[in-house]
């Protein structure tokens, strides 16, 4: 059975007391249906009022690139608001014109993801402005099972990061908004509307719907796949693959022979992958132009990589074979002007102490064991597939 996502069950049932209301659409290219139909023009073909549109990083298009600040704009004489600026937080007279605020937003499964976050934001201003806040559930692309990486640690709250959850935090977008709703207190007037045909165990190619890249540099699931653990990189001075066309695959630096690395990364026996030296030359972003020395990830089992551990393992390897050109890359990041990037990623500065102190990184896993398992408690009342 095929999997249907919020937005298909929406189109399907419309509340005839919806062409009476005005709509706010929080989306951006990633919102379409079964059909590859955008969510704006679905829903104003079903003859609702869409009175104002919400883009969250990268844009409603999805055509800027990562950090890049997204002006706002009009559509079909629609304005389209940025959530993705110095403002991120809607204030009250974007949504003066608006009764019910609907989010439709494709999440990768890792906490660093901005779009949780806009979402939650959104659903925070809905609450104080007294208006209707709709998800519509999307899955999980990485399986709803899956928990992984250390809980954050509130001092390291973040727009990679608001709340205290895992890096794999294993939840659709739509659990995530009843977990913040009412596990911790945000009392918006929520309602999700689920997917049919999901189950927890499912990968996005197990689905049956279109893979529609929802940013820039999240081309295809085994992108997903990797990032949680690959996107750390961005907290570094090496490349995470940007500029190439297997960004997060692909990683590495011009000062790195790829040989070494790989035979050093192979040597460690990380379950479910393997990794192949290469050389890389970014069009963009870090190094672009440069020949770069580095690997790229074949992932060789999905259910037991372990995506967070590769990445912090890639980081200590580097670092040790390379401690001249290594180095850790300094704030501001992500709206962050203070705390390292690599901290507020992580969630916490215990890991980067521990690969400072040499102290392996594969024993770090058991130190997030209980923060997991708690966690594990807190999501079940808001899980809403089996």
């Amino acid at each position: 059975m095929s999997t249907t996502s919020g937005l298909d069950e929406l189109v399907r049932h419309v509340p005839a007391h919806w062409k009476n209301q005005r709509i706010g659409i929080v989306c951006h290219q990633a919102s379409v249906d079964a059909r590859l139909r955008h969510i704006i023009d679905l829903l104003i073909s079903k003859g609702l009022r869409v009175t104002a549109i919400f883009g969250p990083e990268h844009g409603l298009y999805g055509n800027a690139q990562d950090q890049i600040e997204v002006p706002s704009e009009t559509r079909r004489n629609i304005p389209i608001y940025s959530l993705y600026a110095e403002t991120r937080y809607p204030p009250k007279e974007w949504l003066d014109n608006v009764d019910i605020l609907v989010c439709d937003l494709q999440d990768v499964g890792s906490r660093y993801y901005t779009f949780v976050w806009t979402m939650a934001l959104a659903m925070q201003a809905c609450e104080k402005y007294g208006k209707k806040f709709v998800v519509l559930d999307r899955p999980n692309p990485i399986n709803g099972e899956t928990l992984e990486g250390p809980v954050l640690d509130p001092q390291f709250s973040s727009f990679v990061g608001l709340y205290p959850v895992p890096v794999r935090h294993g939840m659709t977008i739509g659990e995530l908004a009843l977990w913040i709703n009412e596990g911790l207190g945000v009392g918006a007037n929520l309602e999700v509307i689920p997917m049919k045909g999901w189950k927890r165990s499912m990968y996005f190619d197990q689905t049956g719907l279109p893979w529609v890249l929802p940013s820039p540099n999240m081309p295809t699931l085994d992108t997903a796949v990797v990032y949680p653990g690959a996107c750390l990189i961005e907290g570094t001075n090496l490349s995470e693959g940007r500029g190439v066309t297997r960004p997060f695959e692909i990683l590495g630096a011009p000062y790195i022979d790829e040989n070494k690395l790989a035979d050093r990364m192979n040597a460690q026996k990380l379950p479910g992958v393997t990794f192949r030296a290469c050389r890389f030359e970014p069009t963009f972003h870090k190094f672009q132009a440069t020949s770069c020395g580095g690997i790229q990830q074949h992932v060789t089992d999905r259910q037991r990589f372990k995506s967070f551990l590769t990445g912090l393992v890639v980081i200590e390897t580097i670092r040790a074979i390379c401690p001249i050109g290594f180095a850790w890359r300094p704030p501001p990041y992500e709206y962050e002007t203070e705390k390292l990037p690599f901290d507020i990623l992580c969630g916490t500065d215990r890991v980067r102490q521990a690969i400072e102190s040499s102290s392996p990184v594969k024993k770090l896993e058991t130190s997030w064991a209980a923060g997991l398992r708690e966690f594990s408690r807190q999501r079940k009342p808001f899980l809403l597939y089996n």
